[in-house]
């Protein structure tokens, strides 16, 4: 397996939500990889979990959008850099909400939008629905690289 972790820093925080994530090592990894195969690797990277009003607060302050969401992601890096810098925050209410929805697993969704929230700092976006198709197909592609159960 190849390290692509060195001199990388992607810290997991909780902020007033109950989510017990393990496998932290494994995830780092598989975000490490995933980015490879975009030309970039992994800078200063927060994975933020937060409660829905929080994020609810953030998707009004920052985005002016009045409704709850599963994962917002703020990129610091420059869009040629190679070095991906950013924050991610996600509602974990909102994504298990959305697993059941979907017809998915908790551990599924839960994978797909922290890759979700990476995918954007590439400079991938999903505002129409050709950007939407591509970002879904690159998810479905990140998620076949990885075995994790982030509960476990």
């Amino acid at each position: 397996m190849r390290r692509y972790l060195k001199n990388a820093m992607i810290l997991f925080h909780v902020y007033n939500t109950t989510l017990k994530l393990s496998n932290r090592r494994a995830i780092k990894q598989w975000i490490s990889e995933v980015l490879h195969t975009y030309g970039k690797r992994v800078g200063d990277i927060g994975i933020i979990f937060c409660s829905s009003d929080y994020m609810l607060q953030l998707n009004e302050q920052f985005l002016n959008h009045d409704y709850y969401t599963d994962v917002i992601t703020f990129t610091y890096s420059e869009k040629d850099n190679k070095r991906l810098s950013g924050d991610i925050f996600i509602d974990p209410e909102t994504v298990f909400l959305n697993a059941h929805k979907y017809g998915q697993t908790k551990e599924q969704e839960l994978l797909r939008v922290i890759i979700h929230g990476i995918l954007h700092m590439t400079g991938m976006n999903d505002q129409t629905s050709e950007d939407r198709k591509n970002m879904s197909s690159a998810e479905d592609a990140a998620l076949k690289q990885v075995t994790i159960n982030p509960f476990k």
